[in-house]
């Protein structure tokens, strides 16, 4: 546009204010009690469990189950350098390719 053919600031201003009050208008009316549901209506988020890094920093407690899988690990048998090589060449890691294993 140009200055010549520019709607004055008002009127352009009064054109937008029109504009949404008439369309506020048509918005229906909302109930509270069908915008805030009940919490019968969805599922309570689960507390996220803790990990290892909570643990340590002391922030969290550690579960059973992250005892029991620590107790197994060291528990586990040293895999030997061997052992080691043989399962990266065996993985192809997460491209799949056997050729440059991980």
């Amino acid at each position: 546009m140009t200055p010549d053919t520019a709607p004055p600031d008002g009127d352009f201003s009064k054109l937008v204010d029109e504009q949404l009050e008439l369309a506020a208008a048509r918005i229906p009316a909302v109930q509270p009690a069908v915008v805030h549901p009940s919490p019968v209506d969805h599922e309570e988020r689960q507390v996220p469990h803790p990990t290892l890094e909570d643990v340590l920093l002391g922030t969290a407690e550690p579960t059973p189950e992250m005892l029991e899988e620590l107790a197994a690990l060291q528990a586990a048998p040293e895999l030997s350098e061997e052992e080691l090589a043989r399962q990266a060449l065996a993985d192809g890691g997460a491209d799949g390719e056997p050729a440059t294993p991980e």
